[in-house]
């Protein structure tokens, strides 16, 4: 169990959704560990997963916490392969005598750790074609009021029970997994459709009449696709970076160019084809991020003609202003006038102003924009911005 980077704990999301749809293929003996509720800082927010293989000690894919967790979950998903799935609360503000570890963290965190089973497979199967869905799975409860009446016939949520719940309000029952009774998801099924539009994950507490049930609504959303055109050395550094920060990567090459993975190895999808024909690389436009950096001006301004064409929401153009300027002339000349949208989702010079000018950091900079664009930053230090660094549903937008 690995990552194409060589490096399985900073995987990104899209490579620990390939490990758990590996695992869940294989019947093998894996468990997935998910950040299901933060309170106060943590490394990483709820939803982070790692997928631990469970006979090798905590060999894994992707990082819930900075590395000081990885032998705690091990032992646990050890435990959820031959008990079922469990919640365990870690203190790392260095108040609690058996987790706090004085790491500086400064928050609470709860972990749900379960087998990596079937139940996985159609929230998998539905990100992977474009979908937004949330996975529900009940984590707790309180006391149920009939916990005491033998003659009720109502079903209980026992830890574990799944559902998935889609962008509509529709409801799966998961495979392989009790299901999560018709009250509780009646009670929930508004919240958790918010959680599939945004692709945010918390811990819910749901009042029902039989008790609360503390559920994990798990938002699950596509990664974001950056579709390269261009088929110079440059495109590399630029690919591996993107790869690394979860984007699937496709490379469009033009004029004759190689399209194999030697080329581009850190590329997902490499294709050959004409500048007029880009757009046709793309097959989830509001989801993917353009690039164009052929450095042949007319191959360019025909790529960009074409993405145009696309409800991508970003294009990023290499080459100085001036170039742009002859561009805009050009598509003057032949009847095109960009609009006000147009000239809003092209940016050119493409990247941050990061000062750097070794193909490296260049490349840096242009995913770092890429990446800012596509979760609605404007890539600026975080040591003069308000408030905190990851979105934070549960507090006040003007707080810190």
């Amino acid at each position: 169990m690995d990552d194409a980077t060589g490096d399985s704990w900073s995987a990104s999301t899209l490579a620990v959704r390939e490990a758990l749809r590996e695992a869940v293929e294989a019947d093998s003996r894996a468990a997935v560990a998910t950040v299901s509720a933060v309170e106060g800082s943590a490394y990483r927010r709820p939803g982070a997963k790692r997928v631990l293989a469970g006979d090798t000690g905590g060999e894994g894919v992707g990082g819930i916490t900075a590395g000081c967790l990885e032998g705690p979950v091990a032992d646990l998903a050890k435990q959820a392969l031959e008990s079922g799935p469990l919640r365990e609360t870690f203190d790392l503000t260095g108040e609690d005598d058996t987790w706090g570890f004085g790491l500086g963290c400064n928050g609470v965190i709860d972990v749900l750790v379960e087998p990596a089973d079937a139940s996985f497979r159609p929230a998998l199967d539905r990100v992977a074609d474009g979908e937004r869905v949330a996975l529900l799975t009940v984590v707790g409860h309180g006391d149920s009021p009939d916990a005491d009446n033998p003659d009720s016939d109502r079903p209980e949520a026992p830890v574990g029970a799944r559902a998935l719940v889609d962008e509509s309000g529709g409801v799966d029952a998961a495979e392989a997994r009790p299901a999560i009774p018709d009250d509780v998801l009646d009670a929930v099924r508004d919240e958790a459709r918010q959680f599939a539009e945004t692709g945010r994950s918390d811990t819910l507490a749901v009042e029902t009449d039989r008790g609360t049930a503390e559920l994990f609504v798990d938002g699950l959303e596509p990664v974001p696709e950056l579709l390269v055109f261009g088929h110079s050395p440059d495109v590399r550094p630029v690919t591996r970076l993107a790869r690394d920060a979860g984007f699937r990567v496709t490379v469009a090459t033009g004029r004759g160019a190689r399209a194999d993975a030697e080329q581009f190895p850190a590329a997902h999808q490499i294709l050959a084809t004409r500048p007029p024909d880009v757009a046709e690389a793309i097959s989830r436009p509001a989801e993917t991020y353009a690039v164009v950096m052929s450095h042949n001006f007319v191959d360019d301004r025909l790529a960009l003609d074409a993405l145009l064409d696309t409800e991508a929401p970003y294009i990023g153009l290499m080459g100085p202003r001036k170039r742009f300027e002859e561009m805009r002339e050009e598509f003057a000349a032949a009847g095109t006038q960009l609009s006000d949208a147009d000239r809003e989702r092209i940016s050119t010079p493409v990247g941050l102003d990061l000062g750097g000018g070794e193909p490296a950091q260049i490349a840096l900079s242009v995913v770092g924009e890429v990446l800012a664009v596509a979760n609605g930053r404007d890539g600026g230090r975080l040591a003069t911005a308000e408030g905190p660094i990851h979105p934070r549903p549960d507090l006040d937008p003007d707080s810190s």
